[in-house]
């Protein structure tokens, strides 16, 4: 079963770039930037990464990311994860970047994008890895600096996707960025947000109400609510759920606890992703491992898990069934 899952095609639809940002790369570019960092060594640096919650998670996620400066180094950067894709059999990947973490530093906007969107080019040459960016608004900022930020990436806007919106999610409510998604979709962005990871499953029905929202990024408190079960039971609206982050950040106190099963169980569109993996202990792999150790889950439950991640995601459906198709491929043979 474990070849089974390493091996088995898959998308990934909830990744922070900068989450990808592994203790080496980040000592490395701090010495190349001249940047101080508050650790002595990279084992400091693991060592801090025991969170209590999202908060204490992102005080040193935003740490970290004052390392990346160049256009390299935001190539180095995506590369690296792309580089961990191709092993993990991770054919299609949607990407989150938060120019804000980078522009509020003095970093252009295009310094960013363009340096992802290098990497992401040569994958696709090297590694055969098709992609897609998503570019996050930080909730805890004010709804004008997105709105901004929304201006900036304009000039981009063949290369991003879709709109999403992160960070720390306790008193920032979808409904604060309800006038700047309703902009984005005007603009023809689709629309994403993290909602109901720590906060009440309200914070989903306000993405799905409010923003209008195509996928919602974690929602495992969702099943605090039987309406909105049904409804996204209904609606096959995807979940890009992340089982070591909510673990690691004491969503659930064990795997054991997680959700996603039950989730799955009652016919909700659940995927499985790896949100923040420097930081939380795994990639793509170490994550549907977790949960499949945890919770016992069948090969046929890895299998639609697999689909649904592709059935997600936001390519053609032509797309989606060739990607489906080797999938199927992949299962006849092993």
């Amino acid at each position: 079963m474990l070849d089974f899952i390493n091996n088995i095609p898959k998308a990934e639809l909830h990744l922070h770039i900068e989450g990808s940002l592994e203790p080496e790369l980040m000592f490395s570019l701090a010495q190349k930037n001249n940047i101080k960092l508050p650790y002595k060594n990279i084992q400091e640096v693991k060592d801090a990464y025991n969170f209590t919650n999202l908060q204490s998670f992102l005080d040193l996620y935003y740490n970290g990311a004052k390392v990346l400066i160049t256009q390299q180094d935001f190539y180095d950067l995506t590369f690296e994860y792309l580089k961990k894709c191709h092993k993990q059999k991770i054919l299609h990947t949607e990407i989150f970047f938060d120019p804000q973490t980078h522009t509020h530093r003095g970093i252009e906007f295009s310094t960013v994008l363009n340096g992802i969107k290098q990497a992401l080019n040569d994958a696709k040459n090297e590694f055969k890895i098709s992609s897609k960016l998503i570019m996050c608004f930080l909730r805890h900022l004010s709804q004008e600096d997105a709105f901004k930020t929304l201006e900036q990436a304009l000039e981009f806007k063949e290369d991003i996707i879709a709109i999403g919106l992160d960070s720390s999610e306790i008193g920032n409510p979808p409904s604060k960025f309800e006038k700047v998604f309703k902009k984005a979709k005007e603009l023809g962005f689709k629309l994403v947000a993290h909602a109901g990871e720590e906060a009440s499953y309200e914070y989903i029905n306000e993405a799905l109400d409010l923003l209008e929202v195509n996928r919602i990024d974690h929602g495992v408190q969702a099943i605090q609510n039987k309406q909105l079960m049904k409804r996204l039971k209904q609606m096959q609206i995807a979940l890009t759920v992340c089982p070591l982050s909510n673990t690691k950040l004491k969503v659930f106190e064990t795997m054991q606890e997680h959700n996603i099963k039950k989730m799955l169980d009652f016919g909700i569109n659940v995927t499985i992703n790896s949100d923040d993996p420097a930081y939380f202990g795994g990639y793509l792999n170490e994550n549907f491992i977790a949960v499949y150790k945890a919770l016992d889950l069948s090969k046929q439950q890895i299998i639609q898990l697999a689909k649904n991640s592709f059935n997600s995601s936001f390519i053609s459906i032509e797309e989606k069934q060739d990607y489906i198709k080797q999938i199927d491929e992949f299962v006849k043979n092993n």
